[in-house]
């Protein structure tokens, strides 16, 4: 299946559906063209997984089972209508119409499932958020008005409550699919547009039925062209090349709290006291007992994210303070964390009376090998020394990144002669047949940090000017 391919479907799709906009109302012929333009999304869809192999089929299946489901709703109400005479409510057609909303719900649910981990609390809060408030607005303007309708019988009550419960259901999912990590690519974006078409068209039937309108029937065949734009963009989304990647693990940190998310996240939370404001200006609060149950949720929701931010807000101050003590090449402690450390070395030195060595290590010719290997290879060199070298130091040693190819090592209770030993065993573990230079410098019992280290310091620049591949003892300088 090729690109050219899916031009082809997306202009017999768009043909069929300007047809179907001219063809005489209640035929025969506009029946078929609607079901047709379904059955020609699900073909879609079907050599879309076929050909292409995308990661999570099984969500592809049931979006063609929901458009399939839709499609042929038509068929069956038409069978009832023109050919059974029978206008009853709710005709089977229903059902078949309303299997639509768990197939894409099932899809949207897999699809997310695949994508990211379902675990992401933070993604479900603010999904349910958006749905808590958008449930109130159809409950009040959708809902309560068909229950509570007087002379309905409870079969068309019931109906007038599923369809918009599934498309509150099917907004969460939506949110949670479009909150959390993953690729956004053609087909995710011709997807996500699909079912906000969907829901478009589900809002604008029921404003029309919420005001008793009967509308015309150019208005009823544009309505019926919005489920079509969605059946056609369903069918692009699985024919388009980049539907194999939508279903891949997301490899990116999953999204925050972005601006527009928190201006969506704020509007949500504002439906509840907006509606009690409007019933209280009308003098009468007809949905009160919704409104407080609806305020509840969402106080509590926001008070969840609040924890969530603040539990978020904790995790990076943490890793903020772990990475300014952490070298992030080589997960070695850094040259601010070996400063802080080794004043406290020397402390205990001194407490208990026993010798102290700090070293410091320069890989020998690190720049030509870098140079002649290329950075990469430098920065695995300097990985692997790193690992080598903590595997032969002591348990109480610490070695630490000084920066650049340079490290410092600190060797409590060891003397010169020790010292030389165990840089000997790192020298030998030195991964890619390199070496270093090392100087070493025993604390004389007196001077400071900052001493010790410019003597281990000078050591190994007498260490590289000898010859390098070899280590220097600095001279002790007498305590007076």
């Amino acid at each position: 299946m090729t690109t050219r391919s899916m031009r082809l479907y997306l202009a017999s799709a768009v043909l069929c559906c300007v047809v179907y906009f001219f063809v005489p109302a209640d035929t025969w012929a506009q029946t078929g063209l609607a079901v047709g333009i379904g059955y020609l999304a699900v073909a879609a869809i079907a050599v879309g997984v076929r050909r292409r192999r995308p990661v999570g089929q099984g969500a592809w299946w049931w979006f063609a089972a929901g458009l399939f489901c839709n499609a042929t709703g038509q068929v069956v109400e038409v069978i009832y209508t023109r050919v059974l005479h029978d206008d009853s409510w709710p005709s089977p057609a229903v059902y078949v119409y309303f299997a639509l909303y768990p197939c894409l719900i099932a899809g949207a649910v897999h699809l997310s499932w695949i994508r990211t981990s379902w675990r992401n609390w933070t993604a479900m809060v603010d999904a349910t958020t958006i749905a808590t408030g958008f449930g109130l607005l159809t409950w009040v303007f959708i809902i309560g008005p068909a229950v509570g309708a007087p002379h309905v019988d409870l079969g068309t009550q019931l109906w007038g409550v599923l369809f918009p419960a599934g498309d509150i259901l099917l907004i969460a999912m939506m949110v949670r699919l479009l909150l959390g990590g993953g690729t956004r690519n053609a087909s995710f974006r011709l997807l996500t547009a699909s079912l906000l078409v969907f829901l478009a068209g589900d809002v604008a039937w029921a404003v029309i039925n919420q005001i008793a309108w009967d509308p015309p029937t150019a208005v009823q065949r544009i309505l019926s062209t919005n489920y079509f734009v969605a059946y056609l963009l369903m069918g692009a989304a699985a024919l388009h090349p980049s539907v194999r990647e939508i279903g891949e693990r997301a490899t990116t940190p999953e999204r925050g709290l972005s601006r527009r998310l928190l201006v969506v996240l704020t509007a949500a939370s504002l439906i509840a006291p907006g509606l009690l404001a409007m019933e209280l200006l009308r003098g009468r609060v007809v949905d009160g007992l919704a409104i407080v149950i609806s305020s509840i949720a969402l106080f509590l929701l926001v008070i969840t994210r609040m924890a969530q931010l603040l539990r978020e807000i904790d995790t990076q101050a943490q890793q903020l303070r772990l990475l300014a003590r952490v070298d992030e090449l080589t997960g070695l402690p850094n040259r601010r964390s070996w400063a802080s450390e080794l004043p406290q070395a020397i402390e205990r030195a001194r407490r208990d009376r026993t010798p102290l060595v700090v070293a410091m290590l320069d890989l020998d010719y690190f720049k030509k090998f870098n140079d002649e290997f290329g950075h990469p290879a430098g920065d695995r060199l300097l990985k692997g020394a790193a690992a080598a070298w903590t595997a032969e130091l002591r348990a109480v040693d610490q070695l630490a990144r000084y920066g650049g190819e340079e490290f410092i090592v600190l060797l409590p209770g060891a003397a010169g002669a020790e010292a030389v030993e165990i840089l000997a065993r790192l020298r030998a573990a030195t991964p890619a047949g390199q070496s270093f230079s090392a100087g070493a410098a025993v604390w004389n019992g007196a001077e400071t940090s900052d001493e010790l280290v410019a003597r281990a310091d000078q050591a190994l620049y007498e260490a590289k000017a000898a010859g390098r591949r070899q280590t220097v003892v600095a001279a002790v300088h007498e305590v007076v």
